[in-house]
């Protein structure tokens, strides 16, 4: 048996793409189909070198993830568009191609919602069954998951409490998603808006989205897993969702391969952005856990509802959301002001761990100075009633960004 990496010493990545029609920009549910064309088989999974491909529950998704942890982040947007160009290339027969951000923009989720028929089907049949998974939250949502390793129940407190602190304002830096069913929605990260809703017929299973403040994996069975596993129970009737990756936080303990997952990260337009977003988020976990600003004493003390408020201003405001909470600010060593823009306090941290960034800083003083996507995106529509060819000719543009690996720029 492997020995558990510890904090910080491998680096999992998964992100997730719409498939959709060349000519029109529809969904095209055929992750199935591509799968096949790539092994012979329906797969639910395949390997391309480093990057691994598999199925998500609706068909028109297609996930690309580090083929086992990578030990940096560093030029790993190019291994992830490598992958990323081979799809596109088999997908012309298809007449299809990869579409980033983290949904779609004019997909109805109740008429264009096909869900995976083959391997593993029970599972996301049980979740259709229960939730009908047919509503934005489920089968229109496309993210970045970041896995980072934990050795022991030490660093797992250290990695989980770091983790809570910079969940609430990951928002900020990553929405990608501020229009649904053509319209712009108000909120810049919609995603998460309607994820952080779906599942209220069972509300332990999402929680608050920023989990609960627990420090091993004992407290974390009895105070979170198990509390989903029985209330789910009742629904279950095919006993197949009594596992952990069902907790649907914005961030989740997975004690079968010591890490915790990150969840709550819009998908970007390309690559080069995702990795930048991730080693940013990366390098202030790192100083959080090195209590460079705050001990880890204070760091633990914050409750789900203290930062859940923090969380819903960036999810619906992006950038521009003012953090008035002086004491959280300070969790980050920002003492100039008793508030500040999101935006602002990502400034403040870029510049803290900048030198430690390499060549991820770049895209990062972009996105800062010109906006998170969603920013972008509005900013290019222009107006807050675009027609679906103004949205049609971003989102071609944003797929173009996709297959170069470049940063959109309107």
């Amino acid at each position: 048996m492997n020995k558990p990496l510890a904090l910080f010493e491998g680096y999992g990545v998964e992100l997730e793409y719409m498939l959709v029609n060349c000519h029109n920009l529809n969904v095209a549910p055929i992750c199935d189909q591509a799968l096949h064309a790539l092994t012979g088989n329906y797969v639910n999974e395949c390997e391309l070198g480093e990057i691994a491909l598999s199925n998500e529950l609706a068909l028109h998704i297609l996930e690309f993830k580090s083929n086992g942890p990578s030990n940096t982040l560093n030029g790993l947007d190019k291994v992830f568009h490598q992958s990323i160009t081979k799809i596109n290339q088999l997908l012309q027969q298809f007449e299809a191609q990869l579409l980033p951000t983290g949904a779609h923009p004019w997909m109805n989720p109740y008429t264009d919602t096909e869900i995976w028929p083959h391997e593993y089907n029970d599972i996301y049949c049980s979740y259709n069954r229960i939730f009908d998974c047919r509503g934005h939250g489920w089968s229109n949502l496309q993210s970045t998951h970041l896995n980072l390793p934990f050795g022991n129940d030490e660093e797992f407190a250290q990695l989980h409490t770091a983790i809570r602190l910079v969940l609430p304002i990951i928002p900020a830096l990553s929405a990608s998603t501020p229009i649904l069913d053509k319209k712009m929605t108000g909120f810049m990260d919609t995603r998460l808006e309607f994820y952080r809703n779906n599942q209220q017929k069972i509300p332990s299973i999402s929680g608050k989205i920023i989990p609960e403040a627990v420090f091993s994996q004992q407290e974390y069975q009895e105070k979170i897993l198990n509390k989903i596993y029985q209330d789910i129970a009742p629904y279950d009737t095919l006993n197949v969702l009594q596992d952990e990756w069902i907790n649907s936080r914005g961030a989740i303990a997975r004690f079968e391969r010591k890490a915790i997952e990150i969840r709550i990260i819009d998908v970007q337009e390309c690559p080069q952005a995702d990795i930048a977003i991730l080693a940013l988020i990366v390098a202030i976990l790192k100083e959080l856990i090195a209590e460079r600003w705050q001990t880890f004493v204070k760091q633990a003390t914050w409750h789900e509802d203290e930062l859940l408020p923090i969380l819903l201003n960036t999810i619906k405001n992006g950038q521009k959301a003012v953090l008035d909470n002086s004491h959280y600010l300070q969790m980050f060593g920002y003492t100039s002001h008793a508030k500040c823009t999101a935006g602002k306090l990502w400034q403040h941290l870029l510049d803290k761990v900048n030198d430690n960034l390499g060549t991820h800083a770049s895209a990062l003083v972009n996105i800062l100075n010109q906006g998170n996507l969603a920013e972008r995106i509005t900013k290019a529509l222009k107006t807050h009633q675009p027609t679906q060819s103004a949205i049609q000719k971003v989102y071609r543009q944003l797929a173009q960004c996709l297959a170069d690996n470049k940063l959109y720029v309107c």
